[in-house]
C-alpha cells in the first residue's frame, strides 16, 4: 500500500512511534472513521489534533501502570478505549510568564486554538485556588477528545508559597520551536498543512506536554506541598498529561468491577450537578524522582480517569460539559499519602 493510501492519523503516529510502537497507540484507541480516513499530502487541523491526542495518550500509559494494565486487559478482550479527555496543569503567576514559557493557559492556548480548539467553558476550583478550562474541538467535538486545562493562582497563596513557586517555576523553558509555531499559524490561517511539515512538528508540540523546570529542591517542593499537593504535583511532573479519561457506558458497573478486581480505584464515583456526567479514576501511581541535589523522594505521577456522559435532553447531544465538583474529587487523585 501506498502512503498516499495510508491516514493522515496512522501517519503521523507511526512516523513518530514506530511501526510497532504506531500500530499499539492506534490499535488501543476507538477513533472515528472519518478522521481515520482522511489521506493526500495535506493534514487538517482535526486529523493533527486526533494524531497528537493518540501521543499523548500513549506517553501517559508510559508513565501510569495502572491505566496501561486496564488498556491491555481491554484490548485483549478485543475491545477498544474511547479517549474522551486528556488533563493537564499549569502555573499563572499575577504579572508575567511562568519562565520562559506564556503565564497559565496562555502556553497551550497557543497551541490548542489553531489546532481548531476553543474554550467551551470555565470551571471555577476555589477549594484548590485554581481555574479549569475545558477545550472542545470545532469539527467534531464528540470525536476528538477535549482538553481540560487548569491553572493554578499562585497570588492566592502566601509570601512563602509565592517566593518557592517562583523559585521552581521561574526556569521554566519554552518547547515549542520556530518550525512547530510556523506550522500552528498555518493551522489557524488555512486549516491544513502539508505532511512534511505536519510530520516535523509533531514532536516539538507533543514535547510541549512534559517538564521543562530545572530540578525543584526538597525544601522548595515541601513548601509547596504544605499549601498545595497540586503545586508539587506541577513541580515534580511538569505539565506533562495529569490524567486520561475512558468514556465507557456505565462507570458505576465498571468501577464496581475494578473494585472487585483489587484495582487502586478511587473510592467513590462523582457525579455533576446535572447528573449526567459521572466520573472515578485509579489513584495515581507512585514513582521515585531525584530532587536538586541529588536527594530522591517517593511522590504522585499521573493516573487513569472513567466517565459516563449522559445526553443533554435540550440538545440531543452527548452532554460534553465538566462539573467543578467532579473535576475537585479527581484532582484529589493526585495527593501525597
Amino acid at each position: 500500500m501506498s502512503n498516499a493510501n495510508v491516514g493522515a492519523v496512522e501517519r503521523l503516529v507511526i512516523d513518530t512511534l514506530g511501526p510497532q510502537g504506531g500500530a499499539k497507540a492506534l490499535g488501543a484507541l476507538s477513533i472515528d472513521a472519518a478522521l481515520l480516513a482522511e489521506t493526500g499530502e495535506t493534514v487538517s487541523r482535526a486529523a493533527f489534533a486526533m494524531a497528537l491526542n493518540v501521543l499523548l495518550f500513549d506517553d501517559l500509559l508510559r508513565r501510569v501502570p495502572s491505566g496501561a494494565a486496564y488498556v491491555a486487559d481491554t484490548v485483549a478482550r478485543g475491545e477498544r478505549i474511547t479517549f474522551d479527555h486528556g488533563a493537564l496543569r499549569t502555573v499563572r503567576f499575577r504579572e508575567g510568564p511562568t519562565g520562559a514559557l506564556p503565564a497559565g493557559q496562555d502556553a497551550f492556548q497557543r497551541i490548542l486554538e489553531p489546532l481548531g480548539y476553543r474554550v467551551a467553558d470555565t470551571y471555577p476550583l476555589p477549594a484548590l485556588r485554581m481555574t479549569g478550562r475545558a477545550y472542545c474541538h470545532l469539527d467534531a467535538p464528540e470525536a476528538i477528545p477535549q482538553f481540560f486545562v487548569s491553572e493554578l493562582h499562585v497570588e492566592r497563596f502566601d509570601e512563602g508559597f509565592v517566593r518557592a513557586a517562583e523559585r521552581v517555576f521561574g526556569t521554566t523553558r519554552d518547547p515549542l520551536n520556530a518550525d512547530a509555531q510556523d506550522v500552528l499559524a498555518a493551522f489557524a490561517t488555512d486549516g491544513s498543512v502539508p505532511l512534511a511539515d505536519a510530520l516535523v512538528a509533531l514532536p516539538a508540540i507533543v514535547a510541549c506536554f512534559d517538564c521543562h523546570h530545572d530540578p525543584v529542591t526538597l525544601g522548595d517542593y515541601e513548601a509547596l506541598l504544605a499549601r498545595s499537593g497540586e503545586a508539587a504535583w506541577i513541580a515534580t511532573e511538569g505539565n506533562a498529561f495529569n490524567h486520561a479519561t475512558d468514556r465507557v457506558a456505565d462507570v458505576d458497573a465498571l468501577a464496581a468491577r475494578l473494585k472487585a478486581e483489587g484495582r487502586p480505584m478511587k473510592d467513590a464515583v462523582e457525579v455533576s450537578s446535572s447528573g449526567r456526567v459521572r466520573q472515578t479514576a485509579f489513584r495515581a501511581d507512585t514513582f521515585e524522582r531525584k530532587f536538586a541535589g541529588g536527594v530522591r523522594r517517593t511522590v504522585p505521577g499521573s493516573f487513569y480517569e472513567f466517565i459516563t456522559r449522559d445526553a443533554d435532553p435540550a440538545s440531543g447531544a452527548l452532554d460534553l460539559r465538566f462539573d467543578s465538583g467532579n473535576a475537585t474529587g479527581i484532582f484529589a487523585m493526585t495527593r501525597a499519602a
